[in-house]
């Protein structure tokens, strides 16, 4: 089995975004804002050259942290037959590793409350209280500060 994390862009994440996480919706719902922008960056988890997982990570602050930069990861997702294999943290890692190249603080996002446990695992805390995304479901948001 051969395995790979590449850069991508945009619209090679829809395929896998449109079936983990936007099911049953059009495909436009995939497609975020600020996803064309140079400061955004995709990544594609590679199996025998067939994407299975995708991350996107947007330069963007939260006003619930002060920090210098700051990094949002959305749009994680891996297709239903290849979770729970380490892929999912194997995407969470390279955006990890990538956010402090470009001298990040802190990488931040609204997780699924279903994904939480996942997070946390990860060394990820949680801020405030369970709150609803519309249409989407419900959702914390967690974050990650970088050491310097």
């Amino acid at each position: 089995m051969m395995y790979s994390i590449q850069k991508i862009n945009s619209t090679e994440t829809y395929p896998v975004r449109h079936i983990v996480l936007r099911a049953g919706k059009p495909i436009e719902s995939c497609q975020f804002d600020g996803d064309e922008l140079v400061s955004t960056h995709h990544f594609g988890y590679y199996l025998n050259n067939q994407i299975i997982g995708v991350i996107s990570l947007f330069e963007i602050e939260n006003e619930h942290f002060i920090a210098q930069k700051s990094f949002q990861l959305r749009g994680m997702a891996v297709l239903t037959s290849f979770q729970k294999q380490g892929i999912g943290e194997a995407l969470v890692s390279e955006a990890e590793k990538f956010c402090t190249t470009q001298k990040a603080d802190l990488i931040w996002f609204n997780a699924r409350t279903s994904a939480v446990g996942f997070y946390k695992k990860m060394g990820y805390e949680i801020v405030g209280t369970e709150f609803e995304i519309k249409e989407v479901g419900p959702h914390f948001l967690m974050y990650k500060k970088f050491t310097k």
